[in-house]
């Protein structure tokens, strides 16, 4: 299939690239400042942000299969323009999309979020993010939108390079004991948004780790796994901060899992050495 991965120079995007490539996938990817480093795949210099340049490169390209995973936090027009620029493209060249959300369009509020609940955002990025899901569903009724938790994996991870730093004090900073997220492996989250896409799904999904982590224990696990002390990692409060967002955001997959063959992790198992 012609699969584009839109904001493939990205972590997730990185993966995405390298996943389809090894299915024999005829991939496009799309950067917005330099291309990624991976080989046998067509780089397109793109700002989502352009309603012009969107549709251009879907004409040229022509994807059946487009994968959505580019954002940028403190931007509404990448988030969220962004996102429908992309849908408008599907729909003028036909194919299936999937589109990347997050669990920030939740307030934590409740103790969990299942498939059917209605976002209630608390943060610009938040309300960025519900705001492209609403576009994405108007435009492209089919598409999938796929929503994530914190992405971890293979020590690439910003928060994994964060914790490194707090542990190896070449950084200042705390991590949090009371801001909980269902970390997810980059790989996984991968393998299950192209499976969506491949398989032809729709509709709202939660694609998230099987374990509910605060970041100092997801930090712990960090730690342990690559030789690190743990001891080492300062831990603080976000309730003691003024820095604003949910503090407990907690994702039910369960649906989600029913509908696919790629299985979520808990962060306990993929961060665990196996036994020698």
């Amino acid at each position: 299939m012609r699969v584009l991965v839109v904001g493939g120079s990205g972590f997730l995007g990185g993966e995405l690239v390298r996943h389809c490539s090894a299915a024999g996938h005829e991939v496009g990817a799309t950067y917005l400042t330099k291309p990624g480093g991976s080989s046998g795949v067509e780089w397109l210099a793109l700002d989502v942000r352009s309603r012009a340049a969107v549709a251009e490169v879907f004409e040229g390209f022509r994807p059946e299969v487009t994968v959505n995973a580019a954002y940028r936090q403190a931007d509404w027009a990448s988030t969220a323009d962004g996102a429908a620029y992309v849908a408008l493209g599907v729909s003028r060249v036909g194919g299936r999309l999937v589109h990347v959300s997050s669990d920030a369009v939740f307030s934590g509020a409740v103790a969990s979020y299942d498939e059917r609940s209605v976002p209630d955002p608390i943060t610009p990025y938040g309300a960025a993010k519900a705001a492209a899901e609403t576009a994405v569903r108007a435009v492209v009724p089919d598409a999938v939108v796929a929503r994530t938790s914190l992405i971890v994996g293979n020590g690439e991870s910003v928060h994994e390079s964060f914790v490194h730093a707090l542990a190896t004090g070449r950084r200042d900073g705390v991590l949090f004991t009371d801001d909980v997220r269902c970390p997810v492996h980059v790989a996984d989250l991968a393998a299950a948004l192209l499976e969506a896409a491949v398989r032809g799904l729709s509709g709202i999904l939660h694609v998230a780790g099987a374990d509910a982590l605060s970041r100092y224990d997801l930090g712990t696990l960090i730690a342990r796994r690559d030789g690190l002390d743990a001891s080492r990692l300062p831990t603080g409060r976000r309730a003691d901060t003024d820095l604003p967002g949910p503090l407990d955001v907690r994702l039910n997959c369960t649906a989600t899992q029913q509908r696919l063959q790629t299985r979520l992790r808990g962060a306990r198992e993929f961060l665990t050495p196996p036994d020698p």
